[in-house]
Parts: C-alpha cells; sequence; structure tokens
C-alpha cells in the first residue's frame, strides 16, 4: 500500500519533465540565423497588391536564435520572415505547428536556409532558389503552376517569378483558377484575382496603344446609332474620316462641337466625313448596382441627353453611335481614350494618320494632306 504514493510521485515528475519540453501551442516559427544577433525579426503577411502587414515582431537573442509563438495557430497564407533588409517567404498550410529555419543571415534572401516543419515552405525555398538562379524558365513556370499540390503555392510563384509581365498573364489565370476551384482561401483568392485583372486590363491596353498608332489601320467600330441603324467605320473606307470621341454631358466636347461642325460643313462635299462616338450612358460599375428596370430606364434618359445635343448642336452627319456603357464604352477603350473630346484622323485607305487633333485650324490643317 505504501508503494503507490511513490508510483504517483513518479509519474507526476515525469509529466512536469514532459511538460517542460513541449512546443507551446498554435504556430511557432523559430530558428538560428548567423549574423542576426541582437537585431528584430519580424512576421508580415502577404495579400497579393497590398503591402504586407506586419504580425509580429521579437528581439533576437546574442545566440542569433529567435522563436515567435502564434498561440491561436496561424491561418493558411504566405509570410515573410524578415531580419533587417533580408527575408524569407514561407507558405504555411492550415494547422502548421513548429516551423524551425536555420541559416545565414547573409543568404537568407536567397532561400539557402534549412527548413523543417513545413513542406509547402521546403517546396517554396527550392523553387525561388532555382528562379535566383535562373535554373526555371517561362515554360518550367507554367509546368510548375500546373502540378504543384498547393494552389496557393501555385498562384505565389507565379505572382513572383512573373509579376506584371502581361505576356504570361494565361499562367497567372491559370493559377488563379486552381485557387478559386480550392476555394479554401477567399480573401488570398480575392486579393490575387484584383492582380490579375490589373495585369491584364493593363496588357489590354498596352496591346491597344500599339496598335492604335499613326501608320496603322483603324480597328473597326460597329455600334448602333440613335434609331437602331447599325454604322461600321470600315464602311467609310474611301473617305476622310474624323473618329470623334464625345458625350452630351462633357462640356469641353460641346464647346469643340462647333469647330467640328465648321469643318465638316466645309468639306463633307470633297470625300470628309465624322463617325462619331458617344460616350453617354451607363458604365458597369454604375449598373452593378441598379435593377434591370433602373438600368434601362437611365440608359433611355441619357440616350435622350445623346439625340438631343445631336440636334442642339447641329451634329448633322449621319454617322453617331453609342453602346451607351459611358467610360465602359468598348470603341473607347480599344482605342484609348481616357478623356474626351479625344479625335482620331483616318485617311481613305483606313489608316490612321493622327490620334489627337482638336480645333477647327489643326483639324482642317491635317485633313488637308489626306483629302
Amino acid at each position: 500500500m505504501k508503494k503507490l504514493p511513490t508510483l504517483l510521485m513518479i509519474f507526476f515528475v515525469l509529466t512536469l519533465l514532459g511538460s517542460c519540453t513541449q512546443e507551446p501551442p498554435g504556430t511557432t516559427i523559430k530558428g538560428t540565423i548567423e549574423g542576426s544577433e541582437n537585431l528584430q525579426v519580424f512576421v508580415d503577411r502577404i495579400v497579393y497588391g497590398k503591402a504586407n502587414a506586419v504580425i509580429a515582431k521579437d528581439d533576437i537573442d546574442n545566440s542569433a536564435s529567435f522563436a515567435l509563438n502564434f498561440p491561436e495557430g496561424l491561418e493558411a497564407g504566405i509570410y515573410n520572415l524578415r531580419i533587417g533588409a533580408k527575408r524569407l517567404s514561407l507558405a504555411l498550410e492550415e494547422n502548421t505547428g513548429v516551423v524551425e529555419i536555420n541559416g545565414a543571415l547573409s543568404t537568407l534572401q536567397n532561400y539557402e536556409v534549412a527548413i523543417e516543419g513545413s513542406a509547402t515552405s521546403v517546396v517554396l525555398a527550392e523553387t525561388m532558389t532555382k528562379l535566383i538562379n535562373r535554373q526555371m524558365g517561362v515554360q518550367d513556370v507554367s509546368t510548375f503552376v500546373d502540378t504543384v499540390s498547393s494552389p496557393m503555392l501555385a498562384s505565389f510563384v507565379a505572382f513572383r517569378a512573373l509579376g506584371q509581365a502581361g505576356q504570361y498573364i494565361d499562367i497567372q489565370k491559370n493559377a488563379l483558377n486552381r485557387m478559386q476551384e480550392a476555394g479554401s482561401l477567399p480573401e488570398l483568392t480575392e486579393a490575387y484575382g484584383a492582380y490579375v485583372s490589373a495585369v491584364d486590363q493593363a496588357y489590354q491596353q498596352q496591346l491597344m496603344r500599339e496598335r492604335v498608332k499613326v501608320g496603322s489601320p483603324a480597328p473597326d467600330i460597329s455600334l448602333p446609332s440613335p434609331d437602331g441603324t447599325e454604322y461600321s467605320l470600315s464602311d467609310l473606307k474611301g473617305k476622310v474620316v474624323l473618329l470623334d470621341f464625345w458625350a452630351s454631358w462633357c462640356g469641353p466636347c460641346r464647346r469643340e462641337n462647333p469647330n467640328v461642325v465648321k469643318v465638316y460643313n466645309k468639306y463633307k462635299d470633297q470625300g470628309f466625313t465624322i463617325f462619331s462616338v458617344s460616350l453617354d450612358g451607363v458604365d458597369d460599375r454604375s449598373a452593378g448596382r441598379l435593377t434591370e428596370a433602373q438600368l434601362n430606364q437611365m440608359k433611355e434618359n441619357q440616350k435622350q441627353r445623346w439625340v438631343s445635343a445631336i440636334q442642339q448642336d447641329n451634329l448633322t452627319w449621319p454617322y453617331h453611335v453609342s453602346d451607351l456603357k459611358k467610360w465602359s464604352c468598348a470603341p473607347a477603350q480599344m482605342y484609348g481614350v481616357s478623356s474626351i473630346p479625344r479625335a482620331f484622323m483616318i485617311d481613305r485607305d483606313g489608316i490612321i494618320v493622327s490620334t489627337r487633333v482638336r480645333g477647327a485650324q489643326q483639324i482642317e490643317q491635317e485633313l488637308l494632306k489626306h483629302i
């Protein structure tokens, strides 16, 4: 009977010793980074296209060791371990426990470190090392995005390797699709989607600027007039055309209209005409906040203002068109129009000869070169 207290005491001591060596709950990021003695270590959370958010910091001791604990755990995502100007990206999955990083500060940002406790971070480090050493090309990145098991890792490598290079946007879109299909990281997915969309839009605008320049064929426009007749810019080949972007609500446009009318009336019988694209209507952002009935009514109101402006300003040529989408107007985006009035001169062969003409004198001078 006397042995029982002794056994309980032994059990208690063993339990106490075991608890002393247990890691704290949640997620712990720790390690030893030679050369970082007495500096500070930071952990940043990465959200694509936004400034990184600092979520923790601590002092590194004089033995170059550190330990950052997150008792509630870290949600799955991409994080930076940052010491001074050096940083190392980590890809952490849900319920990651202890991540240990050992290496030297001088090679930290080259991913020349030993990582334990996070398989995805190990894959990321290996991949980033190849990218830094130029051992991976665009096709290798594309293959990685297709085959790596973690959609999060696919998106981050595409983000880092391809950046804002629009010519590779399809690879980024593929990575985004994988994130969306996984559905496990909504905030990171949404941020990446916004980033990919911005890169794509900038690239499309670049392509349009390359297409819409002096000496290039004018991209065709086919849109309805107020009475529903569809007119195409390409139908006017054989004439010198002023392609004019304007709107009834645009004060500078309305003040420019008398100049346009003056030149039209003087040269309309000599092979000159005007193709007017109106930016009246409702843009896509506003349309998304309206019911279908409200949208239709607003478009009808804008259409009537457009028609009234045509009559009031004596714009007597027949070629007035619009998709009633205001700044979301497809031809305006195609021609890179970001402010109005904006007019292009197109010669009889359908070639752009000027991308900016304004005022009766300037329009006439350019016209006389090609009429």
